[in-house]
């Protein structure tokens, strides 16, 4: 099996590209800059920028499948959603297309319906519109959200208070990026179209908050953040900035609704906290 890893720098993709490896199949990275990417030797680099379609020319030959969790995180290009995570990916697979590949795996996000008022979603959305209508067998696959996505919680209990949206008691199952990268390759090799999917343990946002203060030894506190100020906080950052405003949508949204997926994987999110406070 060969396949292309989009989003390969990314939280998830440098998980993909490591299971690839250790799966024995051939793995090509698409990169921005091939002298920054740290990969195993057995990695083929590809440098490509998403936005720069010429710059992606043949970058699916050979390949079998092309794995995508391509979108923008934190990137400080002057690009939007509607570039990268639909235009990008979009890009890429009409080179899929051309270059004769068999299968398109592309991460979006668990339950849309929710969160597609924010233009990330939307334009996710947008380019799985596009896969589905394309000549390659495809997959969505739709996590609740990573180990990563709860870093910010576990800074908080670092820095001694934890906010929680509302009254902290919507649940969540995130996913490691390893066992996740584990299903997108389980998912590149089979015929599943769409997979939801979570982690192992489900917590609520104020449980979350409590395990990151008892791994830090630090006595719980949390306050509460209420939806009026919340609402009124986005009001005013919209105008200003509209990446950050996509974000504060985003979550703020998915932090108060179920986000609970069929359970996958081993690893704890104990483990990643414990990680954090150790680094």
């Amino acid at each position: 099996m060969r396949i292309l890893v989009a989003g390969a720098t990314g939280y998830l993709g440098r998980f993909v590209v490591a299971e690839g490896v250790s799966r024995g199949w051939r793995v090509r990275a698409l990169v921005r800059d091939a002298r920054r990417a740290a990969f195993s030797s057995k990695v083929e680099l590809f440098e490509g920028r998403a936005t720069e379609t010429d710059s992606l020319a043949r970058v699916a030959e050979g390949v079998d499948v092309v794995v995508s969790s391509l979108g923008i995180t934190r990137q400080t290009d002057r690009v939007g959603y509607a570039q990268v995570d639909y235009g990008g990916n979009l890009a890429l697979l009409r080179e899929a297309e051309r270059a004769g590949a068999r299968r398109f795996v592309y991460v979006s996000v668990l339950h849309p319906e929710h969160t597609r008022h924010t233009d990330m979603v939307r334009e996710k959305e947008r380019f799985v519109a596009e896969l589905r209508a394309s000549s390659l067998s495809c997959a969505v696959v739709r996590p609740t959200g990573f180990f990563s996505d709860m870093a910010p919680i576990f800074e908080m209990a670092r820095g001694g208070r934890v906010w929680v949206f509302g009254e902290g008691d919507a649940e969540i199952n995130p996913i490691h990026g390893a066992d996740l990268a584990e299903l997108c390759l389980d998912v590149a090799a089979d015929e599943r179209s769409e997979v939801e999917v979570g982690g192992p343990e489900t917590f609520t946002q104020r449980a979350i908050a409590e395990l990151a203060f008892d791994v830090l030894g630090k006595p719980p506190k949390i306050a509460s953040l209420p939806d009026w100020l919340v609402g009124a906080g986005l009001a005013v950052t919209k105008p200003l900035s509209r990446r950050r405003w996509n974000v504060g949508a985003f979550v703020s949204t998915v932090c108060r609704r179920r986000m609970v997926g069929p359970a996958f994987g081993r690893r704890r999110l104990r483990g990643f906290f414990e990680e954090r406070a150790a680094g």
